[in-house]
Formats: C-alpha cells, structure tokens, sequence
C-alpha cells in the first residue's frame, strides 16, 4: 500500500490533480491524502474517501504532522508572490519536512528553465528544484509551461475593447491547459518515473501573438487586434488597470520571457505520462468560450 499526499489540495491545480486520481481509478481513495491550510476547504474530498491533513507552510508542525507515513508527496508550489522570496522559504521548509519524515518520492511543480528565465518568479522554482536536488530524495521535477487559462484573465476585457496589448513581441509560447498540467500530475504521481528526472509539460505546437489572439477571436466571433508594446507601456496599462506592483512585475516579465524565446519549446513529456495529446490553444478557447464573453 503506497500513500499519496498532494499539497495546495483546495487549489485549483491542486483540486484537479485529485479529481485525475480518482478518475483514473489506479489509487484507492483510502491511499490517497488531500492537505491544505485550511483542511474546512477539502469536504468534497473527505465526501469521496479522502482523508484530509493540514498543511501550512508557515508552519514547521503542521507540515511534519502532514508527511507523516506519507510514501509520494506532490508538491505544488504555492501561491505566495506577494512578498518576494517568501514562497522559496516556504518550500524549503516543505522540503525539509518531507525528507525528515522519510517520504520516498517528492513530485514538484515548477517552470520551464527557471535558471535562465526572466519570469520574476523564476528564483523561486529553480531556488526549490535546488533544494530538492539537494535533500537526498528520489524526486520527480514537474515543469509545467505557461497555462492556456491564464489568458482567460485578461481576455474578455480585450475583446470588450477589441485590442490586445502585449509584450510578447515576435516571441513563440508552447502553452498548456492547466488541467493538462493535472492530469500529468496525476499521472506522475501514480507511477513516478523511476530514479529522479525533470520534465518539461508543453503544449504540442508554439504559437505567436497573432495566433493566439486569432484563436480567441475565433472562439468569441469577436474581433481582437493584437498590438505590440514596449515593457513600459504594458507595465503602465496594468497598473492603471489597478493591478499591484507584483502582478504588474509578473505580467511583463512574462511577456518578456516569451520574447526572449524562453518559453518557445516542445516535449512529448505530457504524452509520455499520460498517453495521449494535450489540448491545443484553439480547442481550448472554443471549450470555454463562455468564459471569453
């Protein structure tokens, strides 16, 4: 008997890696251990033969409590980035509790080439895989590229205005759909690959502004005019949006990522753990067309 613990279990990464797991049918619901800082959040899962733990990364207690008896450990990185190398000390912290209570595989949900990416939460990841590397733990790296999803943010707003202003430049992106990236996951940590290793999760082709803005528009039979700005602008036109500081930071750094052609990459390392193609960019506007407006 091998029990399973995935972190961040109320999230919406967290939340989906849970349902995969079920679905899939290979783990018994009695294996399987949903942890979240607030445990109240994870009735759903309790309802369906989880059993749930508190975990909070703030607290070294909590945590070694959590990973007690626990076998393989998912690790989805936190959503700390208010306050900068916060979520690195916390994932350090869950590190430590996991090699102190002996899990066997620890499975981490980090980016693509966080040691040369300018995405401004990229010293957190590469900070962790570091980290992890250096607990002596069999580990399995999980990097997942930029989700399809995020574009839902902002999205709907640009096809109310007609234009989309972007840093992206003349700069590819190989995006995935965040359930995607859970269904990997879950699979992952079903069966993880044997030893340690790091994997990329890609979607199958790269696109530019062009297409991806003509995806939206197709999917919302809206127009969308995608117009290239300079980091300045973007960074401007957020924060009069009234974004705070580190989204405006995480938003053009992202859109700078991209144009330098960090993110312009494809693996079949989602094929490989689950089988079958991710969805593309166009598939996915077209099922959540709704949420385009």
């Amino acid at each position: 008997m091998t029990k399973i613990l995935v972190t961040g279990a109320s999230g919406k990464l967290g939340s989906a890696v849970l349902a995969h797991l079920l679905d899939d049918g290979k783990i018994a619901p009695s294996d399987i251990v949903a942890a979240s800082r607030d445990p109240a959040k994870l009735a759903e899962w309790t309802a369906r033969g989880i059993e749930t733990r508190r975990a909070d990364f703030d607290d070294a207690e909590s945590l070694a409590a959590a990973f007690a008896g626990i076998d393989r450990l998912l690790l989805i990185s936190t959503d700390e980035l208010a306050r900068p190398g916060k979520r690195l000390q916390q994932h350090q912290a869950a590190v430590s509790a996991a090699a102190a209570a002996g899990v066997r595989h620890l499975l981490y949900t980090s980016m693509p080439n966080p040691d040369g990416s300018l995405v401004s939460f990229a010293p957190d990841h590469l900070g962790t895989e570091k980290a992890i590397k250096a607990s002596g733990l069999a580990y399995t790296i999980i990097r997942n590229s930029w989700y399809i999803d995020n574009y839902l943010m902002g999205m709907p707003h640009n096809l109310q205005a007609g234009v989309w202003y972007t840093g992206m430049g003349d700069g590819r992106v190989s995006n995935i759909s965040r359930d995607d990236c859970a269904r990997a996951a879950a699979a992952a940590v079903a069966a993880p690959p044997e030893g340690s290793t790091t994997l990329t999760l890609t979607g199958s082709e790269t696109l530019g502004a062009d297409e991806i803005g003509a995806a939206v528009s197709s999917a919302a039979g809206k127009p969308l005019k995608v117009v290239r700005v300079s980091d300045e602008d973007l960074a401007a036109g957020v924060k009069g949006a009234g974004m705070p500081d580190f989204v405006v930071d995480l938003v053009v750094s992202t859109d700078a990522n991209i144009r330098a052609g960090n993110f312009d990459l494809v693996t079949n390392d989602f094929e490989m753990l689950t089988g079958r193609k991710p969805q593309s960019v166009a598939e996915y506007f077209n099922a959540h067309r709704a949420e385009l407006g």
